[in-house]
């Protein structure tokens, strides 16, 4: 069954998943979904995943995510943005910052996919995909 949103799935898989407290989430493989990953490792919200892929190119990504003292999640909420049915493009002087500074927003730049803070130095704007925090 095709998707029409896999981003969003990615994120309803990772929500769903901190809501009944597994310790990781499989999810189909892409490279989008892969970059997605590695950003939020980078930013803290997940503590690793890895990529399994067979010999036709498919493959699943096993997110392993990440909880505090008290088994409280680093991920505490997730909005998507940007759908295929009304896309928001934001310009570099336009990411949003909320929750003063603890919040990550992720957009899809010309050089692939960057959080705000780094879009913002490089002076890029994108697509705004999601947030998080």
């Amino acid at each position: 069954m095709a998707l029409s949103d896999p981003i969003a799935d990615f994120l309803t898989r990772i929500r769903n998943a901190i809501k009944a407290e597994h310790r990781f989430v499989d999810i189909s493989w892409s490279k989008i979904k892969e970059n997605i990953a590695e950003i939020l490792k980078k930013k803290g919200f997940v503590e690793h995943y890895l990529v399994q892929k067979d010999e036709n190119g498919r493959g699943k990504l096993r997110v392993f995510l990440k909880y505090k003292e008290g088994r409280r999640p680093a991920i505490t909420g997730l909005k998507r943005v940007s759908r295929p049915g009304l896309r928001q493009y934001v310009k570099h002087n336009e990411i949003p910052n909320f929750f003063g500074g603890l919040g990550v927003p992720v957009l899809s730049t010309s050089t692939g996919l960057l959080s705000g803070n780094d879009a913002s130095e490089r002076k890029l704007g994108g697509e705004l995909l999601f947030l998080i925090w």
